[in-house]
């Protein structure tokens, strides 16, 4: 089948390419990639999702026998890798269902299962009720992983984020935080996916955009960045996206979340306390939320 020699971007992929080459070599490959997808799995695509994704182009299919499908190809990069190996560990357990897979170079095309109607949860639900379904979902998805498993773990992102703080904060003026404090957020970074026994199967930025409407289930998550790790890790993307709620009264978000999984709440507070330090070049309404966590954590 001939490749489409120019296909719709979402805007939101669009808007990310402008000014990086390597994704703008990668989109010009797409219209290749959709015409292999189409004749592997016989496939008639529509056009994207918008506003869509940043780094993933996403439609509604059709198989051969006229099923509602999804085809997602994915740019490869380092936070997406083994996103393919993690639904298909979790086999529609609260994620959506992958139906078939394949992976070059640079992309990952995967076949997945249609929700419908697709309504993100930030989009139909309270604050209070986006918790409780982020929890639930959670406990859901934390499985211990098999004895071989392709999954990176927690602790190799977690340096690479410190590492490129202190190498970013060195080109930057105040951030808001004493060195003292900064220091201690870097060293919880670095330290605190080391000190935990649990070791299960993360989202690592499961939030309310990821997580969908469907029909088979209630809710399913989508678009998981997998690792191995400490569960008290997983809700705090959820948490620094609440960047208002979370600003207003970090003990008490911090609080609930631990109670609805079940978690220590000291331990999710140093998790708050490191991310807050790591984010606050570019969010700095996070620095404020590191000094009031930091004050409870002796």
């Amino acid at each position: 089948m001939a490749a489409r020699s120019v296909i719709e971007l979402p805007a939101n992929l669009a808007e990310a390419v402008t000014d990086d080459e390597v994704m703008l070599r990668w989109v010009a490959t797409l219209p290749e990639r959709i015409a292999e997808s189409e004749a592997r799995w016989s496939l008639a695509i529509e056009a994207p999702f918008q506003p869509g994704g940043v780094t993933a182009w996403v439609a509604r299919a059709r198989n051969r026998a006229g099923e509602p499908v999804v085809l997602k190809l994915g740019w490869r990069h380092e936070e997406s890798m083994h996103e393919a190996d993690a639904l298909r560990a979790w086999d529609g357990n609260g994620a959506v269902r992958l139906l078939d897979s394949a992976t070059t170079d640079d992309t990952a095309a995967m076949l997945l299962e249609e929700c419908r109607p697709g309504t993100p949860l930030s989009h139909v639900r309270a604050p209070a009720a986006q918790d409780e379904v982020i929890a639930g979902l959670l406990q859901r998805l934390w499985i211990e992983p098999a004895a071989k498993y392709p999954f990176r773990e927690l602790h190799s992102m977690c340096a690479l984020w410190a590492d490129e703080f202190v190498e970013k904060r060195a080109t930057t003026g105040d951030i808001g935080l004493p060195d003292d404090i900064v220091e201690a957020g870097i060293h919880a970074l670095r330290t605190l996916p080391t000190t935990d026994s649990r070791q299960v199967l993360l989202c690592t930025d499961l939030h309310a955009e990821n997580i969908l409407a469907a029909e088979r289930e209630p809710w399913l998550a989508v678009d998981p960045k997998p690792y191995i790790g400490d569960p008290a890790y997983d809700p705090v993307q959820y948490m620094l996206d609440a960047t208002e709620r979370l600003s207003a009264d970090p003990l008490a978000f911090v609080a609930r979340m631990a109670k609805l999984l079940d978690l220590d709440p000291v331990r999710l507070r140093h998790w708050v306390f490191a991310r807050c330090v790591q984010e606050c070049i570019d969010t700095p309404e996070l620095a404020g939320v590191a000094r009031a966590l930091v004050r409870q954590l002796g």
